[in-house]
């Protein structure tokens, strides 16, 4: 049995003191002070951990008034802060021990766009994928572009001046930036704007904060024009802390204030409104992926295709290459890098172009294509070939690629995990090849694994060394390669962080600015933040405090996971190997991962947020000197299990107040609706369902389960029973007194109704129901060929038993001898609520009869994918080898291969809409194109609808306690495309889907059986 886990880091008296307070004030934002809600921002995409006092979430600039308002009084001047946005950051920006001030769940509007002036007003939580999708039905764009744009927030591109793909024609964020408001630590708010050198120095008279940072600033910039020249490098990237060298105009004395508040990492200000100018979309665009034999061709090649009068050029190595092939992405792009016969790619350059007119663009390609076929003809400098795409999906495919790479690389096997620490560094991109030479020789020389890939035509590199955070030699390791990457691009005129700020490697800023220029940055700091309350160490101190920088070797995630065993980090590798990319949090409604985080925006119910808590739990059982291993194989063999009356007394103290961690990690696992998304679509394949269950079941064996519990656990052993008597059981559940019973006494809501007619007799009499082994042993090989065995699932047999029943009709009509193989319990519902040793029983009994029938050598199929996949996925981590060898396949699985030896119908110009299953699409990336494939053959058309989550996933959406939730994952993409078509043309493939849609809208959508059967 598990112990009470009762060990949390406690909040600060100071801070729990003005927490407090602040509750009492006006302040109507969120203010979270569960240990659980520390952990889920104690970490983001860097090496780093540091667990805050709390969250603090205000909903409006009125908040961030009150808040420093009351943390100007005496009594609480020791309270400090740490601004956050996406916690995309891979240097620890925004990572803390004091107070996290989160802007991203409620300030995230689009306030204001203007087409006519050219700009829009955000607020700083909006999304950068949001706001262009704001911004696309006026056709201009948000031009920065980076590879988090699904989830990093304009205030955080603000505050690490971000730029990426494209920056040497659009620059970076600052480039952009036409107004912002910020407020002060002191509660000051802060307009900042271009203003002439008259009207800075109006300012510089005024009392107060404002005033007092005109003062500084333009002392700082008049005395310091010649330092600043002089130390600040000629870079497309030239990321410093505080931006003196574009704050104040030497010519005309003008002062631009916004641009020292971006790339200050939230350390003078927090910024919560900005204004900024957006850019037309290119009306043509077009991407040359050009193919080199080695890494370093593509490097030395890099310059010649930026002459080329490019918009960017991109490049991916090898490493990465090779791992994006591995993944579920590549599916997308195989067919726009495909590989050149005979000869291995090593190295990728992708050039785009971008313009307005459609001749200019046609000459720019059409030259560079020329150039790159006298090129290749001479065998001139390792060019081996290049395709050309000018498809927007197809750019956005490739790109997608490209931006997963970062999350890839740190999907490599083994304990050494790419990490990032000196992944951004730029050098003038006439010395980038020579500087990569040297860097990797650096690496190499170290024995250390690592891909490459970055901005060549900005002289920004990405890479990430694999480095194991759990060995403290490791760690010292990286504290050696950092010191010698510091001193390689100042070598070749770079500087460390050309891209993705300091965050952490803030000890190395006074060496680039120099003792003078680097008190400036204090002084300015100073008169933003007096008393170092807002993200302290981080840039630089204020003037003559003797408070240190933060450092290189801050506390790291490893130090709490080299905790954990090596034999439990190897057995929960799905939550252990998490590097925090934050893919989950893609704001994409249509993005399957993850419809949790997205309707609660809270990190703890995410992918990253959950696996951050389950790491934190399987520390703390060691530190209590728990073998979960060992535990875990007792209680699956049966043994450790306590009493039911002990587990209830448990229960009972819990509800009296109890606290034990474990409760807290199971909240966040009891929001996951299980979906499997998070298994494919992180780069890291982060796998919640699977450690979800096994927390689970661990957890009850301290705690008594619901009767909710038990009832979908089971449900595959009753509902059989019930639908010997459908009309009895429908009677009763059709009766509004009976389902609010249930609820009251289950937690369960809109329990669904049973088929009529049942399966068995709306196929009464039917040669498919007639199942028997003998027979079909008997076959003979033709006879076996036309034949297809289908395997039951206890929702569509049960609940919708009118798709199985057509698949069989379908079947027959296709000259196939369809017949039903006997109902047995596949397991899903005991998997997903953590009845693992039931599950491994029933899966167990299960394979058994399926490697029985398979030995016929007759396909099997099933309709509903959630369960046919679960034969593949679950079983074989339940059963390991014993699983067999069966083989149960999708509908569209089956046929696709097929299809050519199916006489083709005739076009009926029926146009069909697929609104497929998450876990479908996001494990079986063929899937929707097998099913556009048959309906072709059928003579109709089938296009895909971008959807995430319906929110019914399995009973998620039956349980009372998620209701609202569920209601509202729907209302994210499905119920918006549904209201854009005839629903006689909408199909699902999935049971929930299908009763998601029942439920809100009335009506039932077909399975694609069902509309095939009505074209043949």
């Amino acid at each position: 049995m598990i112990p009470i886990l009762s060990h949390q880091e406690n909040i600060d008296s100071n801070a729990l003191s003005f927490l407090d307070a602040l509750a009492a004030t006006a302040f109507a934002g969120d203010i979270e002070k569960s240990y659980a809600s520390r952990l889920a921002v104690a970490t983001d995409n860097s090496v780093y951990q540091s667990l805050p006092q709390a969250v603090v979430l205000p909903k409006h600039q009125q908040d961030l008034v009150i808040l420093t308002q009351l943390a100007s009084q005496p009594e609480y001047q020791q309270v400090r802060f740490s601004p956050r946005g996406g916690g995309t950051g891979t240097n620890g920006q925004s990572l803390t021990q004091d107070i996290v001030v989160d802007l991203s769940r409620h300030m995230n509007k689009v306030l204001e766009v203007n087409v006519a002036e050219g700009w829009v007003r955000v607020q700083s939580g909006v999304i950068k994928d949001q706001l262009n999708d704001a911004l696309r039905p006026h056709g201009f764009f948000f031009s920065p572009d980076l590879s988090t744009s699904n989830r990093a927030t304009i205030g955080g591109m603000i505050n690490t001046d971000a730029s990426g793909q494209g920056s040497l024609k659009y620059g970076k964020t600052s480039d952009h930036v036409l107004a912002l408001t910020s407020v002060l630590v002191d509660g000051t708010v802060l307009d900042s704007a271009p203003v002439s050198n008259e009207q800075a120095k109006q300012l510089a008279e005024l009392q107060g904060s404002v005033g007092k940072i005109y003062r500084q600033v333009l002392s700082t910039c008049e005395a310091m024009q010649q330092e600043i020249e002089q130390r600040f490098p000629k870079l497309n990237r030239f990321l410093t802390g505080y931006d003196l060298k574009h704050v104040y105009d030497a010519e005309t004395g003008a002062v631009d204030l916004s641009r020292i508040l971006c790339g200050s990492e939230g350390s003078l200000a927090f910024i919560t409104e900005a204004k900024l100018n957006i850019t037309p979309i290119p009306k043509y665009r077009a991407l040359i992926n050009v193919k080199y034999n080695s890494f370093e061709s593509a490097l030395r090649n890099a310059p010649f295709l930026v002459k080329a009068n490019a918009l960017s050029v991109e490049t991916v190595d090898s490493k990465v290459l090779n791992l994006a092939k591995q993944d579920i992405v590549w599916h997308s792009v195989s067919d726009l890098i495909q590989d050149v016969p005979d000869k291995e790619m090593d190295g990728l350059n992708m050039v785009e172009y971008a313009e307005h007119d459609k001749d200019k663009q046609a000459e720019k390609i059409a030259t560079l294509c020329q150039l790159l076929d006298n090129k290749i003809a001479n065998g001139e400098d390792g060019i081996i070939g290049y395709q050309v795409c000018d498809d927007l999906a197809g750019l956005n495919r490739i790109y997608g690629m490209r931006k997963k790479a970062v999350g890839l690389l740190g999907a490599a096997k083994g304990r050494a995990k790419p990490v990032a620490f000196a992944e951004d560094t730029c050098v003038p991109p006439e010395n980038l090849a020579d500087f990569i030479m040297e860097f990797r020789a650096l690496l190499d020389g170290k024995g250390l694994n690592y891909g490459m890939f970055g901005h060549v035509d900005a002289g920004v590199l990405h890479v990430r060394p694999a480095l194991d955070m759990c060995d403290p030699l490791q760690e010292v390791l990286m504290r050696d390669v950092s010191d010698k990457v510091v001193a390689l691009t100042a070598k070749y005129k770079g500087l460390m962080w050309g891209e993705h700020g300091k965050g952490f490697r803030s000890e190395y800023g006074p060496a680039f600015f120099g003792n003078t220029l680097f008190s400036e940055l204090r002084k300015i700091k100073s008169a933003f933040d007096p008393d170092n309350r807002v993200n302290p160490g981080k840039i630089c101190t204020p003037y003559e405090s003797d408070e240190a920088l933060v450092s290189v070797d801050a506390v790291k995630r490893g130090f709490y996971d080299r905790q954990i065993p090596v034999q439990v980090r190897d057995s929960f590798t799905e939550a252990v190997d998490c590097n925090g990319n934050g893919l989950c949090f893609n704001y994409d409604a249509s993005s399957p991962m993850c419809p949790s985080s997205k309707i609660t925006q809270d990190r703890r119910h995410s992918p990253k947020g959950r696996a951050g808590l389950m790491r934190e739990w399987l520390r703390q059982l060691v530190n209590n000197n728990v073998d979960i291993i060992q535990l875990e194989k007792e209680l699956l063999a049966g043994k450790n299990d306590v009493s039911l009356v002990k587990r209830f007394a448990n229960t009972w103290s819990k509800k009296r107040g109890q606290y034990d961690f474990s409760g807290e990690v199971m909240e966040a696992m009891e929001g996951c609706l299980a979906c499997k998304a998070c298994s494919s679509q992180c780069p890291i394949k982060v796998d919640v369902p699977t450690f979800r269950s096994r927390f689970m079941f661990l957890y009850y064996s301290r705690y008594q389960r619901s009767l909710k519990d038990y009832l979908v656990g089971y449900s595959e052993l009753y509902t059989p029973l019930m639908a010997k008597a459908p009309g009895l059981f429908n009677v009763f559940l059709k009766q509004d007194w009976v389902q609010k019973i249930a609820t009251k006494t289950t937690g369960m809501v809109d329990i669904p109704v049973l088929s009529q007619p049942t399966l068995a007799r709306s196929l009464s009499g039917h040669s498919a129901m007639a199942f028997n082994m003998d027979k079909l042993a008997a076959l003979s090989t033709a006879e076996r060929d036309k034949t297809v065995l289908i395997v039951q699932d206890p929702f569509t047999s049960y609940y919708d038993a009118d798709v199985v029943r057509d698949l069989v009709l379908l079947a027959e009509k296709l000259g196939f001898n369809p017949v039903i193989l006997p109902f047995k319990p596949n397991g899903k519902p005991q998997h997903i609520k953590g009845f693992l040793r039931d599950f491994a029983k029933t899966a167990k009994t299960a394979a058994e009869f399926l490697n029985q029938v398979a030995q016929l050598n007759i396909p099997m199929i099933g309709t509903d994918p959630a369960l046919v996949l679960c034969y593949r996925d679950e079983y074989n981590k339940a059963l390991g080898d014993e699983r067999g060898n069966f083989k149960v396949e999708l509908f569209q699985e089956w046929l696709t291969p097929k299809l050519a030896d199916i006489k083709p119908m005739t076009a009926n110009k029926m146009s069909y809409y697929l609104f497929g299953h998450c876990t479908e699409k996001t494990n079986l990336p063929n899937s929707t194109s097998d099913w556009q494939k048959i309906f072709k053959a059928f003579g109709a058309e089938l296009k895909e609808v971008s959807v995430g989550c319906c929110g019914m996933a399995g009973t998620y959406g039956h349980d009372a306690k998620q209701y609202e939730n569920s209601k509202g994952i729907y209302s994210l993409s499905w119920q918006q495309e549904l209201a854009k078509h005839d629903h006689n043309q909408c199909l699902a493939t999935g049971y929930s889907c299908r009763s998601q849609v029942k439920r809100f809208e009335g009506e039932k959508l077909k399975h694609p059986v069902q509309a095939l059967l009505s074209l043949v």
